[in-house]
C-alpha cells in the first residue's frame, strides 16, 4: 500500500512538470504548417523546460500556476489525480528529484491546443522509496486567455 500511495504522489509531482526540458524535439508538420504553429511549438518546449526546473527545485507555487483548475492526471496504476494533489505534493518535503532526462518528445499544435508525447528518464525518491527508472507521457496544453495551462497528463512505465 506504500508503494500505491508513493506512485500517486510520485505522479501527482510528475503531472504538474512535468517539467521536462527537451534534448530531441521532433516537429510533425500538417499540411498548412504555418511559423504560427513553429513559434508555439518553441513555446510549449519552452513550458515543458520550465516544469522540469519547477519539479525539481519543487517550486509549488509554478505547478499551481501552470495547471487547469479542471486539471486531471492518470497515473500508471490509473489512480486520478487533480490540481490540489500535484501542489500538495510539490510542497512535501518528501519527494525528491535528482535528475530528469527528457528525449524523444514530439510536440503537435492544433489551433490553441498542444500535445506532447516524451520519453523520461528519472531518479528521485518519495518516503524513502526509490522511483527512479525510464517513463513515457502525454501531457496536454491548452492556451486560455493567452497563456498556456496543462489541463491533462498521463505517464506509464516502461522498461
Amino acid at each position: 500500500m506504500v508503494t500505491n500511495k508513493c506512485l500517486v504522489l510520485l505522479w501527482s509531482a510528475l503531472t504538474a512538470l512535468p517539467a521536462f526540458a527537451a534534448q530531441h524535439v521532433a516537429v510533425h508538420p500538417r499540411p498548412n504548417f504555418q511559423s504560427a504553429d513553429q513559434d508555439t511549438i518553441r513555446e510549449i518546449v519552452d513550458m515543458e523546460r520550465q516544469s522540469k526546473e519547477a519539479t525539481l527545485h519543487r517550486d509549488a507555487e509554478f505547478t499551481r500556476r501552470i495547471l487547469a483548475e479542471d486539471y486531471v492526471a492518470i497515473t500508471p496504476l490509473g489512480q486520478v489525480t487533480t490540481k490540489e494533489d500535484a501542489v500538495s505534493a510539490r510542497r512535501s518535503s518528501q519527494l525528491r528529484y535528482e535528475a530528469m532526462n527528457v528525449t524523444d518528445m514530439v510536440v503537435r499544435i492544433y489551433g490553441d491546443t498542444a500535445v506532447v508525447t516524451a520519453r523520461a528518464d528519472v531518479k528521485g525518491h518519495q518516503l524513502g522509496e526509490d522511483f527512479s527508472g525510464p517513463y513515457r507521457y502525454t501531457r496536454i496544453w491548452v492556451r486560455r486567455n493567452g497563456h498556456w495551462q496543462t489541463v491533462s497528463y498521463q505517464a506509464t512505465v516502461t522498461q
